[in-house]
């Protein structure tokens, strides 16, 4: 068994000896917890949580693909919302982004994430090679 660090040029990565964006171990992909903050690391891009869950599922999307799977491959997934109100939202965005079975997932109302800004941030773990194509 070998961990192996993912690197997407659409995601960018945290400062040195903070987190891992993404890492594959054989088959097991795990992506930290994203969120809809820009290259820039400060601004967060979408003001709802359908705009800023859209920008979160496609850095998943562009780490998943890094790591040789597919969205389809994703087993688990944790969202955090500062609103549960919002959770219709949430998921109108993750069905434009998955087909067939989804994924397990777990939906929880956090009372803030690092910036006032940010409304939502999900964390992804896929076994490569496992979705019926």
């Amino acid at each position: 068994m070998k961990k192996q660090r993912i690197y997407s040029a659409a995601v960018r990565e945290p400062a040195d000896k903070m987190w891992s964006n993404c890492l594959r171990i054989d088959e097991l992909i795990m992506v930290s917890g994203m969120t809809a903050r820009g290259k820039d690391r400060e601004t967060v891009l979408g003001e709802t949580s359908y705009e800023q869950a859209k920008v979160v599922f496609q850095k998943i999307k562009d780490l998943v693909e890094a790591a040789g799977a597919v969205m389809d491959d994703i087993v688990k997934m944790t969202i955090y919302v500062t609103d549960i109100g919002d959770n219709a939202e949430v998921w109108k965005a993750r069905q434009e982004f998955f087909s067939g079975d989804f994924p397990a997932c777990t939906l929880v109302e956090v009372s803030a994430l690092a910036k006032p800004e940010i409304l939502l941030e999900i964390e992804a773990i896929a076994v490569a090679g496992c979705s019926a194509d």
